[in-house]
């Protein structure tokens, strides 16, 4: 389940980020609070190079829907689908 919850966080984050950037700010709020959802239940894995990264997308998800924003989940949307690549290799 946590390879699921991480890969449907970085699918929202996208969506946030690609929102944002075309001025859709209700998709962008509608999928924040998805991404919140996920992110509270990709919070109970136990790496920690993964708790490291949630904090970080905490933060965002929590800030302003601007440019910054949008480039920080674009951002951490391909960090998170990598980690979620790197678990399918090593099991």
């Amino acid at each position: 389940m946590g390879k699921i919850a991480l890969q449907s966080l970085s699918s929202d984050l996208k969506r946030i980020g690609l929102s944002i950037q075309r001025n859709s700010l209700v998709s962008a709020v509608r999928f924040n609070t998805e991404a919140e959802r996920w992110l509270r239940e990709s919070q109970k894995t136990g790496d920690q190079s993964i708790l490291k990264l949630l904090e970080k997308v905490e933060n965002s998800l929590q800030s302003e829907n601007d440019l910054k924003k949008a480039e920080d989940c674009l951002m951490y949307s391909t960090l998170i689908q990598n980690k979620t690549l790197a678990f399918k290799q090593t099991q």
